[in-house]
């Protein structure tokens, strides 16, 4: 994996989103490949994620996200950002600098790629949503991946700070839903499933 190149010279800012309780911490060097991204929802699912294990040593951290060049980091509403923003920034510089490595995974493959099982709706739905809704929900500190397509139902997961947002549900329905349906008739709901 990327990281101990630019140990040296670490900047992290940090990014709002539309979940309260999310925060984005952005670094100034690629953290993972294009296209990959890992949700790690407890302590348990993240053996692989020496980061995300380290920053679920704070009582109030309840979801690790890592994508592209930032880690978007779910708190618990019992603490303000304003309470644990700057703990958790120091925790993931000081983790970069010493060079390590934010994930020990064999084969790191990306999360979407398109399957020559895929029929061709599957496809034309992985495309669509390649191309019009991961860049903003990227922007917002998640990610969305298509999981399944049966009778008429699409349903994607929806990881990071779009996990448990109180606008995702809107977003889903108003704005992914509608943009599936017009574009492929076969489409009747989009549904989201849990990690």
């Amino acid at each position: 994996m990327a990281v101990a190149q630019q140990a040296s010279n670490i900047n992290i800012y940090t990014e709002s989103n539309p979940n309260p309780n999310s925060l984005k911490f952005v670094v100034n060097f690629m953290l993972l490949p294009e296209g990959v991204s890992r949700d790690y929802p407890s302590q348990e699912s993240a053996s692989q994620a020496p980061l995300a294990q380290e920053l679920f040593n704070f009582p109030y951290v309840k979801r690790v996200f890592y994508m592209s060049n930032f880690v978007t980091v779910t708190k618990s509403e019992q603490v303000e950002w304003v309470e644990v923003k700057n703990e958790i920034q120091s925790s993931i510089k000081s983790f970069l600098e010493a060079g390590k490595q934010i994930l020990i995974e064999e084969n790191v493959k990306e999360d979407h790629e398109l399957n020559a099982t895929d029929t061709d709706i599957e496809q034309k739905i992985k495309s669509i949503l390649d191309e019009y809704i991961r860049p903003a929900v990227e922007m917002d500190g998640g990610a969305i991946t298509f999981d399944s397509f049966t009778d008429g139902k699409v349903k994607v997961q929806l990881q990071g700070a779009c996990s448990g947002c109180p606008s995702s549900t809107v977003t889903l329905k108003a704005g992914i839903e509608n943009l599936l349906k017009r574009m492929v008739p076969e489409v009747e709901t989009v549904e989201a499933e849990e990690l």
